[in-house]
């Protein structure tokens, strides 16, 4: 739930929740942050996820934000309205990501954070310094060496309190050559700061100020940068670098070689091959010299529009990517393992098959883990796959849809997930939901390979899919199927034990079965070819013995403050603003939790969905009440990393009597 946009606001004073920059060294200095109303929603939820694909031996790809100025859609923690809004979803070929604006002291937003690190993605926040006013703020931090420490300490105590991953220094101003000493202690005493709150943070140096404190772009690591190099984790080299600066930073970096990162502005702005359609040549340039790159601004496929549109465009955008640098992290690599495919988006949300709103949205802190659907613009594929956020899903805003033709006697796979996963606590349950016709059946194809690097493809899928398809594949495990609290949906359940093995891919198996001349049929050459319909909801693997955490109502202590209820303009109502916070009784690891959907019991017991949130609070923001009501019940639905949603009656509740 989002009110109107906010010019300026009291931080200290309740309104809809936040996230914002700090903007002079003042406010950084003195804390007053972790004193805003809005602090303690913009805590990450989401930890990061440890991935076993280790980055330390290639070249890594840091992406950095820079879209219309920032702090746009993805300011509000709670979700706004903009089915239209930015997103990112191609994490799987990104290792970091940094939030960047012209402020001084970027704050990652939390929906940002949440969602990276769902992807295993590190995040960065940005130190800026630029113009007469950046001039003015180094004289203040490098003043002296205490200076220094105190503006870095409380940079670092940021990053650990709202738990992102590290900094951008980016010092865009002339210095004086007395004032070099004094950066290089904020640079050091920051990275080792860091290091020692966070533990696996970053500290990336921009190409800029120079060991003797000029504006002096190098475009690569060399004498003049590397002293700043040598005591933070790594370094951005700005965007005019020609072919052999790569190759000659590497030689620089010596055994560091991974921690040059050469810039890549997608705007194209005086960057080596053109960035746009063409950011893939000076990739596979960074690639070939064996260091890390920094892409800068991908957001230009959603800024310039690019045609078709902007779904189509930043897929075809990203492959560009994928083709030229390969993926950087595989899912699912631990359990429970569960996706909806949700961008983070859309037009409706759904829980369990149930419609529970058809308000547009969006809400990077909801983005489910994302699937590897590799981009192909190709027409040789007879079926085309695509997340979808029009069709009403299983789960969220999203689904993977499967539409097309196939011909009789035939099948088409595509790969949703390439995972990493060690098969230990076996057996493993898998679910997942389908919603088609009777004919076009759906089934899933998991690929393992043993220590020995013996690779088995098992097929789980429908009876009627199997019995004809038993001959192309190593294992058979038919499904059960459940109905699900949705008439539509059918949720399709097996066990495999493959004990120490590992999953490797994830595929969509899909198949025609019932292939006689009907009206959705027609001749192609000598072939008949049926058209095909399904969609795919979600996807969720645990070890069997696994029981999700839901604990009942009363075993949670909810609250409300910040409560004002007033007259609605339109004077047949009120407006009602609370804030709710929640909390177990007895302490708990709270990220078990994925989420809580928030909605309001009318007199007549029917739930209304008014929001979600993604810490233990919701700010419901002048929600429109009759102005006869006096007594207020709000429900929060607590639901589990594995997709599970605790039932309404056993959730936790706040009534609230005015």
């Amino acid at each position: 739930m989002m009110s109107k946009d906010i010019t300026s606001f009291d931080p200290k004073q309740a309104s809809v929740p936040i996230s914002y920059p700090l903007k002079t060294l003042k406010e950084l200095e003195s804390r007053s942050y972790l004193d805003s109303f809005h602090y303690p929603f913009n805590k990450a939820s989401v930890p990061l996820i440890q991935t076993p694909t280790s980055s330390s031996n290639r070249g890594k790809i840091l992406v950095c934000h820079d879209m219309a100025g920032g702090y746009l859609d993805d300011k509000y923690v709670q979700g706004g309205t903009n089915s239209d809004a930015y997103s990112l979803w191609h994490w799987y070929l990104i290792d970091s990501f940094v939030y960047f604006s012209h402020n001084l002291v970027t704050l990652p937003p939390v929906t940002w954070i949440n969602t990276a690190h769902r992807h295993a993605v590190k995040v960065l926040g940005t130190f800026l310094t630029e113009g007469e006013g950046g001039r003015d703020v180094c004289n203040e931090l490098l003043s002296t060496k205490e200076s220094a420490q105190i503006y870095a300490e409380r940079l670092a105590e940021l990053a650990s309190h709202l738990g992102f991953d590290g900094w951008l220094l980016n010092m865009e101003v002339d210095l004086d050559s007395v004032q070099i000493p004094n950066l290089k202690e904020f640079v050091n005493h920051l990275t080792l700061t860091m290091h020692s709150s966070v533990p696996g943070s970053l500290v990336i140096w921009y190409d800029s100020v120079t060991d003797d404190g000029s504006l002096n772009y190098q475009n690569q690591l060399n004498k003049y940068n590397k002293p700043f190099f040598d005591i933070c984790d790594g370094i951005f080299a700005n965007y005019s670098w020609e072919e052999n600066y790569p190759k000659l930073s590497a030689d620089v970096a010596g055994d560091r070689k991974y921690d040059v990162y050469m810039g890549i502005d997608v705007f194209g702005r005086g960057t080596f091959g053109g960035g746009q359609w063409n950011t893939n040549f000076a990739l596979d340039v960074i690639k070939k010299a064996d260091v890390s790159a920094a892409i800068f601004a991908p957001g230009w496929v959603y800024e310039t529009k690019q045609e078709p549109n902007f779904e189509t465009a930043q897929n075809r955008w990203w492959g560009l990517v994928e083709k030229s640098w390969g993926l950087v992290r595989k899912y699912p690599v631990t359990l429970p393992f569960y996706s909806n495919f949700d961008q983070g988006r859309g037009n409706h949300i759904t829980v369990d098959g149930i419609n529970i709103s058809n308000a547009t949205w969006c809400n990077l802190s909801s983005q489910g883990l994302q699937p590897h659907l590799m981009f192909d613009d190709s027409t040789v594929n007879s079926i085309q796959v695509l997340v979808d956020l029009t069709e009403k899903s299983y789960s969220g805003g999203a689904n993977i849809t499967f539409q097309g033709t196939l011909k009789a006697k035939s099948y088409f796979q595509k790969t949703i997930f390439q995972a990493e996963l060690l098969l230990t606590k076996l057996p493993l349950r898998v679910t997942y939901s389908v919603k088609s016709d009777s004919n076009s059946l759906l089934g899933l194809v998991l690929n393992v390979t043993s220590t020995i690097n013996e690779n088995v493809s098992i097929l789980s899928a429908p009876q009627g899919m199997v019995n004809h398809l038993s001959q192309k594949f190593d294992k058979i495990v038919p499904t059960t199927e459940q109905d699900g609290s949705s008439t539509e949906w059918i949720m399709h359940e097996f066990t495999i034990d493959m004990n120490g093995y590992t999953l490797t891919e994830i595929r969509a198996m899909c198949y025609r079965q019932d292939h006689e001349l009907t009206l959705n049929s027609r001749r192609l050459g000598h072939d008949l070819v049926t058209d095909y319909s399904a969609i795919l909801g979600h996807v969720t693997i645990t070890p069997s013995e696994y029981k999700p955490s839901l604990p009942i109502s009363n075993s949670w202590l909810v609250n409300g403050e910040y409560i004002d209820l007033k007259s609605s303009p339109k004077g047949d109502s009120k407006l009602l603003s609370v804030k709710i916070s929640w909390k177990l009784k007895e302490e708990k690891d709270y990220s078990v939790f994925s989420h809580y959907n928030v909605y309001m019991e009318n007199e007549s017991k029917v739930q209304e969905y008014i929001g979600v949130a993604h810490v233990n609070s919701f700010y419901v923001s002048e929600l429109e009440v009759p102005s006869a009501t006096s007594s207020f019940k709000f429900i929060i639905q607590v639901c589990n990393v594995d997709g599970t949603n605790q039932k309404l009656d056993e959730s936790p509740y706040y009534q609230l009597e005015v």
